[in-house]
């Protein structure tokens, strides 16, 4: 079997797009979506009607339940943009969107943690940037979690990480829509792949044993720049088409 999964489209369509191009040339048996589908200040309603057009297994991401809650304050710049973006019908989608997803026997999907969409799995914060969390940190993120494949998006960082302790593998198949940014949660830091290229993972069932191999996708980044740039947000331009946060950010 052979398995696509995306994460972290944002509203970026054009990016979703080459992913959708560069997939037919896989043929997957099945494509995954773990969430955070169209917040961003770039194509909303377009990305949430092509995604309910496909009708992919979609986990709910921390910025898919914030805006599916709604009365998003003015303040949160990203959210509350989608927001208004939304129509009716895309809002509902999203409120239907369950927060974790067993695939199968072997293979849970979710947005961060199995419990938390806004924590990290495979990663810790320290010094304003991220390093791979210690497997016992991992395996307390988990909690008793025993899926021997976990997918998990939520930090746009493409890795593949092996817990010796158990045998089990969680994997992060990167962004599809925004290649950097900065949080203040859990402290203030920034995550960067440091190029603009579209991310997803393929990942495939030979002789009883998974395979991975982590996908960077040539699109139109130059677009989604101007169009963020268009909406007030220099911030996600410079991101979109560079993969690096700007100085100071």
């Amino acid at each position: 079997m052979r398995i696509a999964v995306i994460s972290d489209i944002h509203g970026n369509v054009k990016a979703l797009e080459a992913v959708l191009d560069d997939l037919a040339h896989h043929a997957p048996d099945a494509i995954v979506n773990l969430g955070d589908c169209v917040s961003g200040p770039l194509w909303p309603e377009e990305t949430a009607v092509l995604l309910r057009s496909l009708g992919w297994l979609t986990v709910r991401g921390n910025h898919d339940r914030v805006v599916a809650a709604g009365n998003v304050p003015p303040e949160n710049r990203t959210d509350s943009f989608t927001e208004a973006a939304l129509s009716a019908e895309s809002l509902d989608w999203l409120r239907s969107l369950k927060p974790a997803i067993r695939f199968s026997d072997d293979i849970l999907l979710c947005h961060g943690t199995p419990r938390n969409d806004d924590a990290y799995l495979t990663e810790v914060v320290d010094r304003g940037s991220a390093r791979t969390a210690d497997e016992a940190d991992i395996l307390h993120r988990l909690d008793g979690e025993t899926s021997g494949l976990i997918c998990s998006g939520h930090s746009h960082l493409p890795s593949v990480v092996r817990l010796h302790a158990t045998g089990q593998t969680v994997l992060n198949p990167g962004s599809v829509g925004l290649q950097a940014y900065s949080d203040a949660t859990p402290t203030s830091h920034v995550m960067a792949n440091h190029s603009p290229h579209a991310r997803y993972a393929l990942i495939e069932e030979i002789n009883g044993t998974w395979t991975f191999t982590l996908r960077a996708i040539d699109y139109d980044w130059q677009s989604a720049a101007r169009t963020a740039a268009a909406n007030g947000r220099p911030d996600w331009a410079h991101a979109s088409a560079t993969g690096r946060m700007q100085d100071g950010a």
